[in-house]
């Protein structure tokens, strides 16, 4: 994620600590990070430190998100976090900025051949997070509760991902630009089934706190998967993102990046506590 540990499309196994899960781009931290040749066949690449920092970075402003919503939830804001454009924006954003980097770490992966051991072990940490977040926020908010967000979006999107590691660079491009702009041309009511909700080809927006369907974002991931595949070639450019960052702040959104799945499901309950908190004393 030091070690020859390489970037993974989800998480980190076991055997390589440090690695990401949330999105996946468990690159090693690169003792010989001023030194990084072309990676051959069966090799593995050196941990990309900044990498993680963007990824840490994306994290920071999904909290920043998170804490608004809460604060507006409990009536100590009326910033409309769930209305306002601005927001949603934002919202959107920083799920494309995950979305990406999970097509990044998935072509960063599995470069030289899939790992199928480490990729399944990941998937199940992902989709078992999916399952924990649909779980808690069903109880929690029984008429809003999330049923396909982006940690369910980052499993189905990794799995499909796999088909598109050695299609030529042409062809993933078009399918990307195929999920991105297809719903335009594709949505209607045939889509409108309970259990095609995942598509986003409904006429509708179904009412949950986080919705990330395949139209647009599997769009998203595969241009990350082309952005990674060219980011292979381009040796100065893998160097400079091996290089270890040596600012606190830099080091601290890395440990982040790292750590993202953690992260993401306690970050939520933890800010949603301490607003939930406040807004009780008040109320004393």
């Amino acid at each position: 994620m030091a070690h020859e540990h390489t970037h993974d499309s989800i998480s980190g196994p076991a055997d390589t600590p440090g690695r990401n899960v949330l999105d996946g781009t468990g690159a090693s931290l690169g003792e010989k990070a001023g030194r990084l040749d072309p990676p051959a066949a069966g090799a593995r690449l050196p941990r990309l430190i900044w990498i993680d920092v963007f990824r840490g970075i994306a994290l920071v402003a999904m909290a920043v998100y998170h804490c608004s919503w809460d604060l507006a939830f409990f009536g100590f804001s009326d910033a409309g976090v769930a209305s306002a454009p601005g927001w949603i924006l934002f919202a959107r954003m920083i799920a494309g900025s995950f979305l990406f980097l999970v097509g990044v770490s998935l072509a960063l992966a599995h470069h030289s051949g899939l790992r199928s051991r480490p990729f399944l072990k990941r998937l199940v940490m992902v989709a078992g997070g999916a399952a924990a977040i649909t779980l808690v926020t069903y109880l929690v908010f029984p008429e809003a509760y999330i049923f396909f967000g982006i940690l369910h979006e980052i499993a189905l999107a990794s799995v499909l991902g796999l088909l598109f590691l050695r299609a030529p660079l042409w062809l993933v491009a078009a399918v990307a630009a195929f999920f991105l702009f297809g719903a335009d041309f594709l949505a209607g009511p045939a889509f409108n089934g309970r259990y095609l909700q995942f598509l986003g080809l409904m006429t509708y927006r179904p009412f949950t706190n986080d919705y990330v369907p395949l139209f647009p974002w599997f769009g998203v991931v595969l241009s990350g998967l082309v952005g990674g595949r060219l980011l292979l070639k381009k040796q100065q450019v893998l160097r400079l993102l091996a290089k270890p960052a040596r600012d606190p702040i830099s080091q601290a959104l890395a440990f982040g990046g790292r750590h993202s799945l953690a992260f993401y499901l306690i970050h939520q309950p933890v800010l949603f506590g301490l607003v939930y908190a406040a807004a009780w004393l008040m109320m004393r």
